[in-house]
């Protein structure tokens, strides 16, 4: 295979696949490896606010994701101090219009599957599932990236190269060795629930965002509404290979006990059948994103903690810009395509860095405990719902 113009992408994730599609529609010839034999659920549900929403649909996915998605009304912050709502921020139709695209609310798989379509329409990307990278080289001709499918080695050329595999990515692996995933402390318990188990005042069209005592727990609809998503972040130990196991229900009940959580807040714990515990990692700010023709993308380069649900949205956001910055560039020459990766990591380092921070900052706020609890909620009552919504317009608004 030729190097000129064809990119290779490790990791057929929502960064990987968003990549692959920005990068197509300016031009470039895209080769997707996932090591996965087939693209499978991981996870459960996740928010896309209007500055991601905004790429996909700029990428030609409206249809598909409107079909799948569910626009939610409102934002629904709870207080477990305080025993209920404590401001309801509007979201809906009339938000998406003046953010000029919506806020939704997805299953993970509903977006990579639709994403995992228009990739398989494009004539221009390619996917190849059961495909491991390897290793990539730098010579005179170019990049040379390996991979291997069950017992057959492969060399293509390529002219750069996107590790877009995930906080244990090879690919970062491959170039700093020394940077690992740190655990954070906390610990994401995930489950889902059919609608119609619930009181229909339980089962609105919104997010509800509940904040108690060193823990939170977020609930909202997907799969077009016949699903509520629940995540529980607790803090914890994680001691055992890998990053996901199955829950116990009698440690998250007890986590969620009656003299620190009211009844609405215990009711969606105890709905779900099946949880599954997932380790949160992170990895520092500030990190390299690139070194020659290779680059990172979305949680191989700056995985961070959930709690200002932009974990997605940075990933799609890493896509846009680094199509726009290979397009832009010069990349006739190892030079060029190194200088305009550089340029693509200089341009999101400070966005997603700022993002990171606001994460860690929400998660301490969500987490208050006794007179300074009491004084969130106050102050969050005080604020009203325009000006919290504006204090998250800077990341709403942003544009590729």
């Amino acid at each position: 295979m030729a190097a000129s113009r064809t990119i290779f992408i490790a990791g057929a994730g929502i960064g990987g696949l968003t990549a692959a599609l920005a990068l197509a529609a300016r031009g470039f010839r895209v080769v997707v490896m996932e090591k996965a034999e087939r693209l499978e659920e991981v996870g459960a549900g996740l928010q896309l606010s209007p500055n991601a929403s905004r790429i996909l649909v700029s990428l030609g996915l409206k249809e598909r994701l409107a079909a799948r998605a569910v626009v939610p009304e409102a934002i629904s912050i709870m207080s477990a101090r305080a025993g209920g709502e404590l401001i309801r921020l509007p979201l809906g139709e009339a938000a998406s219009q003046r953010a000029g695209t919506p806020y939704w609310v997805i299953h993970r798989a509903d977006l990579q599957s639709a994403l995992a379509a228009q990739v398989a329409d494009h004539p221009d990307v390619e996917l190849r599932l059961g495909c491991q990278f390897e290793d990539a080289a730098i010579h005179a001709k170019g990049l040379t990236v390996v991979q291997r499918s069950g017992n057959t080695r492969r060399q293509d050329l390529a002219l750069a190269l996107i590790g877009a595999d995930g906080v244990w990515s090879t690919v970062r692996n491959h170039l700093f060795a020394d940077v690992q995933p740190q655990f954070s402390g906390s610990i994401a318990w995930r489950g889902t629930l059919d609608a119609n188990q619930l009181p229909r005042e339980y089962t609105a069209r919104r997010v509800q965002l509940w904040m108690g005592p060193s823990a939170h727990l977020v609930a909202y609809p997907i799969s077009g509404g016949r699903q509520i998503n629940v995540v529980a972040i607790l803090p914890g130990i994680w001691n055992r290979p890998g990053w996901g196991a199955p829950g116990d229900m009698v440690e998250l009940k007890n986590a969620f006990a009656s003299s620190r959580w009211p009844g609405p807040a215990r009711m969606l714990i105890n709905a779900v059948d099946t949880w599954r515990r997932w380790a949160l990692f992170t990895l520092p700010e500030g990190g390299n994103w690139s070194k020659g023709a290779i680059a990172l993308l979305g949680d191989a380069v700056h995985a961070m903690l959930p709690f200002a649900a932009q974990g997605a949205g940075m990933a799609i956001e890493d896509a846009a810009v680094l199509a726009k910055a290979l397009s832009e560039g010069q990349t006739d020459t190892a030079d060029n395509v190194a200088a305009a990766l550089k340029r693509y990591a200089r341009l999101r380092r400070t966005r997603v860095a700022h993002v990171q921070r606001a994460a860690r900052r929400q998660g301490q706020i969500y987490h208050l405990t006794g007179p300074i609890a009491l004084a969130r909620d106050l102050t969050i009552r005080a604020l009203g719902p325009q000006r919290m919504l504006a204090r998250q317009s800077w990341i709403y608004d942003w544009r590729a």
